[in-house]
């Protein structure tokens, strides 16, 4: 017999989704998820992953609904597992639970799972709904749908500009071209990956911190990953602060040429350094994706120059792109566009966006898209 979901199924759904979103930026290298068990109409228990190791959205349901889970419908943005990684599985909790029904969002495109643990849950005779808000479900997991198939992290390319076109003046300054609110957003944007990745020149030119600094919350630092192909960047800029300590991760990728000196007096720092091999374009960015993916990076917020912009986007590394566009006029044929390189010779070799939003953030506006050909999703 065949089921279809609810508008109360779909209400319960997008509270797993609300909840799954909290933990965006720390669980990686796995997904988003929350959960919601309802009995009777009343929700007995809620839960979400909030980091690896740590009890998945289902068992803190659980837990929160105690007896009151026997007979309960559990909604669920991704497949539970039915694996024992870092933590049990989550089908024999609910089967022992006795959870009646489950509806899920997405089927789990991890190869341990995909699809297992739906079927574990139906032998044990529980009725599972699933592919309920599939495309909301699947997109707040991007960065983990592509990881798990690919190996390497979803990159997103943010970058500012002014109204015709320039990310500083001819003489370099840059700060600021955006509003506050537009630069709260890019915090907000850092918060929810796993790693921030820069250039030579932006280290030099602006010596950012590259840290999460939002109102009310604790600072935080994502992984930061610099590209230093020659060891050009200072080992006092303050992107190096708290190299090695807690939170404050630092990659520098380098190339052959990398000073053995430099190397070695930043690995005392804390910083590991990445060897990284060189082709035509400089670093082989390549190369620096898959060695992201096995150090289980699966987000990554590149906020580096035009030069960067344009060998991500000229070697299809790029996944989505988010331009702010403030309302200023800066000229001049000297001043830095946003993508640099060659660019294209003819119209029809401009590289395409779908997918495109425009918001507006303060006194600027934010153009969300994300080019053609990207993975916007990863079938399971």
């Amino acid at each position: 017999m065949a089921h279809t979901a609810s508008k109360s199924d779909e209400k319960h759904l997008r509270r797993a989704i609300e909840l799954a979103l909290k933990g965006k930026g720390r669980t990686r290298p796995n997904p988003i998820v929350g959960a919601v068990l309802v009995k009777n109409g009343r929700v007995v228990g809620e839960g979400y992953h909030r980091k690896a190791g740590g009890p998945h959205a289902e068992i803190l349901a659980l837990r929160q609904a105690g007896g009151r889970a026997q007979g309960a419908d559990l909604f669920i943005n991704l497949e539970p597992c039915c694996h024992h990684g870092r933590t049990p599985p989550c089908t024999e909790a609910l089967i022992r639970a006795g959870v009646r029904r489950v509806v899920v969002g997405q089927r789990d495109p991890n190869p341990q799972v995909a699809g297992r643990g739906l079927r574990a849950l139906r032998r044990a005779g529980i009725e599972v709904l699933c592919g309920v808000l599939e495309k909301d479900c699947r997109e707040i997991n991007l960065a983990f749908n592509k990881y798990i198939v690919s190996g390497r992290p979803w990159t997103l390319l943010k970058t500012a500009m002014s109204l015709d076109g320039k990310i500083a003046t001819r003489k370099g300054d840059s700060r600021w071209i955006t509003g506050a609110r537009a630069r709260r957003v890019v915090h907000e944007m850092r918060a929810g990956v796993d790693a921030i990745l820069v250039g030579t020149g932006t280290v030099v030119a602006d010596d950012p911190q590259l840290t999460v600094r939002l109102p009310g919350r604790k600072p935080r630092a994502p992984i930061r990953v610099i590209l230093d192909r020659l060891g050009r960047v200072p080992t006092r800029a303050r992107v190096f602060d708290g190299a090695g300590a807690g939170a404050g991760r630092v990659l520098l990728a380098a190339g052959p040429e990398f000073p053995r000196a430099r190397k070695s007096r930043l690995e005392k720092m804390g910083v590991e350094v990445l060897p990284i091999a060189e082709n035509a374009g400089g670093l082989d960015l390549n190369q620096l994706m898959d060695e992201l993916g096995r150090r289980e990076i699966t987000s990554l917020l590149v906020e580096g120059g035009g030069e960067l912009s344009a060998s991500l986007l000229g070697a299809g590394l790029v996944d989505s792109v988010a331009m702010f566009v403030a309302p200023l006029i800066i000229g001049g044929k000297a001043a830095p566009g946003p993508v640099g390189g060659l660019g294209a010779g003819k119209m029809a070799e401009a590289l395409k966006l779908e997918r495109l939003s425009v918001t507006a953030v303060g006194c600027d506006w934010m153009l969300e898209g994300r080019p053609r050909n990207a993975p916007t999703t990863i079938k399971g």
